[in-house]
């Protein structure tokens, strides 16, 4: 009951980080978080298999690993810039509008990481064939899901079964999760693209505010059920404490450097909260752990390598952006 209430969780937690994520938004912030987002996944994936291929694991367990190192949490760096109050400066607009490129890109690759768990080993044309198919299936229900709802922002009213757009947006949610699945891609890809999609309408009804109950039930179990998984015995040797120290700097550097060298024309200090912003994994690291071990490619050490390091990262970042922000104008253009 746990595991499927811990399913259901995260979910529900993609789900919520694309309901606050407008693609019109992403538009917005324009070419340097594209370069930004770009940057940072692909240094931090090939880290991360070179690291899982130096540590002498298999070929899926190392892509898994890459893609744990490619994600970069948006829920943790937006919450640090509303605390910090400069959410409205061009680093924070920068690193969200990349947190959201990372976050989609990292979500693709764990779907070809996926497929090659299933397949059992590395076939380019299957390899290749997966990401066509995750590329395609996110620009189609991305783009053609968020014009569908800018152009008729009531049509989640529409149904007569339901009193309130919540039920059209849950089935929407786990409809496309089941669909991802099916097709075989990462269910998580279908509910971050069903939150995009209705996050268009937020403007127009209280959709947020309805999805905000599920959002509290849920995400917990997950959490909880990582907890109950991860041992801690697995992380009490001298060889599990190295990896963990060489994989937490690989992913600090590998967002930090990009980061910096894409937005320095920001400014030194910009871009300095640009790369720190950028090195928080957070629950999307821990959610890719999590499928790795489901899918018997990584073993208890290195999830617990994984959901540590995506810890230490996300605890890092705010102290860190917190130095860096006292000179940066909550309002700079």
């Amino acid at each position: 009951m746990l595991r499927v209430f811990s399913e259901l969780g995260v979910v529900f937690l993609l789900f919520w980080v694309g309901l606050e994520t407008k693609l019109s938004e992403m538009r917005a912030v324009g070419r340097i978080a594209l370069t930004v987002g770009s940057a940072g996944v692909v240094l931090p994936f090939l880290a991360g298999i070179g690291t899982g291929l130096a540590l002498g694991e298999s070929s899926e367990t190392s892509v898994f690993l890459g893609a744990a190192l490619a994600a970069t949490s948006a829920g943790i760096t937006s919450a640090t810039f509303l605390d910090l109050g400069i959410a409205r400066s061009r680093a924070a607009r920068t690193v969200l509008g990349a947190a959201v490129v990372d976050d989609i890109l990292a979500l693709i690759l764990l779907s070809v990481a996926v497929g090659m768990a299933a397949d059992g080993g590395v076939d380019a044309g299957k390899i290749a064939l997966a990401l066509a198919i995750a590329v395609a299936f996110v620009a189609f229900v991305a783009l053609g899901g968020t014009r569908l709802l800018q152009s008729r922002p009531r049509l989640l009213h529409a149904p007569r079964f339901a009193e309130s757009p919540l039920l059209p947006a849950v089935i929407l949610c786990l409809g496309l999760a089941a669909f991802s699945a099916q097709i075989g891609l990462a269910a998580l890809i279908g509910a971050f693209l069903a939150g995009m999609i209705v996050a268009e309408t937020k403007d127009q009804s209280s959709i947020e505010e309805e999805v905000r109950p599920l959002y509290a039930f849920f995400p917990p179990f997950f959490f909880a059920f990582i907890g109950i998984e991860l041992s801690l015995d697995s992380l009490f040797s001298v060889h599990a404490l190295l990896v963990l120290a060489a994989v937490t700097v690989l992913a600090a550097l590998t967002k930090l450097v990009p980061a910096y060298l894409a937005s320095r024309e920001l400014g030194r200090e910009e871009a300095a909260i640009v790369g720190v912003g950028m090195i928080p994994r957070g629950e999307v690291g821990i959610v890719v752990a999590s499928i790795g071990a489901a899918e018997g490619v990584v073993d208890a050490e290195l999830f617990g390598v994984v959901v540590a390091m995506s810890i230490l990262t996300t605890l890092i970042a705010p102290f860190a952006l917190r130095r860096l922000s006292r000179g940066v104008s909550s309002f700079s253009a």
